[in-house]
């Protein structure tokens, strides 16, 4: 796997800088930079596995997602769903997670408006164009737990939203849900995590780990070895698809959360530079 060494033999060139002094830590690579499948989904030249980027030192902890402090306004921000990418993934052969228009609502709504319909053991996710998705698990009495900050915070659904429109996203895994009052009391039993308490990297893990139950959305919950057994299949056209494989289920939602930060167009124009880099290396 010439990929492999290649990954490792660059991986101390791919840092992202934090605000002011804050160390610096490894993040993710950008398309072009980590060997990849075929954007039909097909792999032409070998049967060895297609490697996603894995998130060794990354941590997406509920909001480097926000992208700033609170606001003091609550002007709505702008959300286009042109631009959100469809998307499936499979554990081995089995999928566990699909998002499609043609599966599911993909509107949003204003968070006044989702308080008529959410009920307790749901699970919410507020979207912006820019911004990484920011899931909540809704307990009841206009009130949400979510990871926020490095921290499980009880929340009401309006302040948590922070100005984003959102949707109800309890069945876009395709898992056995825990019963509303389980899910609710798993929610509200974490409120005050913070930290090195954590066992969760963002805020869509710890909402479908209060859902699910699943010890797959917890840091360090399978062990990587072998073969990996996940599969993110984005959807770039009715008849084309990219596939990327994770050897674990955490790895995978923080790639996919990224392809939701920066839009359908910007993912696309990645995978394309990136095709033609290896048309160029391989003529």
């Amino acid at each position: 796997m010439g990929g492999v060494a290649w990954y490792f033999t660059h991986i101390a060139h791919y840092w992202r800088r934090g605000m002011g002094n804050q160390v610096e830590k490894l993040t993710h690579l950008s398309y072009a930079e980590v060997p990849t499948a075929d954007p039909n989904g097909l792999d032409t030249e070998d049967d060895g596995p297609r490697i996603g980027v894995s998130y060794i030192f990354s941590s997406d902890d509920g909001e480097l997602e926000d992208n700033g402090g609170i606001d003091k306004d609550q002007e709505e921000k702008h959300y286009d769903k042109r631009n959100e990418l469809e998307c499936a993934v499979f554990r081995r052969d089995e999928c566990i997670y699909e998002r499609s228009s043609k599966t599911v609502d993909m509107g949003t709504y204003s968070p006044e408006n989702l308080l008529n319909k959410c009920k307790p053991g749901d699970l919410v996710e507020f979207v912006a164009t820019g911004q990484y998705p920011h899931w909540v698990v809704y307990v009841g009495d206009f009130q949400v737990v979510h990871l926020h900050r490095a921290e499980i915070k009880n929340s009401f659904l309006t302040d948590a939203s922070r100005g984003r429109r959102g949707r109800i996203v309890s069945d876009l895994y395709k898992l056995k849900s825990l019963s509303p009052e389980v899910v609710v009391q798993n929610a509200m039993e974490q409120v005050g995590l913070k930290d090195r308490e954590l066992s969760w990297r963002n805020s869509e893990c710890f909402a479908a780990w209060c859902k699910f139950g699943k010890r797959e959305f917890k840091i360090g919950g399978e062990i990587r070895i072998g073969k990996q057994p996940y599969r993110l299949k984005i959807q770039l056209s009715e008849k084309k698809a990219h596939i990327l494989e994770f050897q674990s289920l955490e790895d995978l939602i923080m790639e996919k959360r990224r392809n939701d930060q920066t839009g359908r167009a910007v993912v696309i124009q990645e995978l394309a530079n990136h095709m033609n880099c290896i048309a160029e290396t391989r003529s």
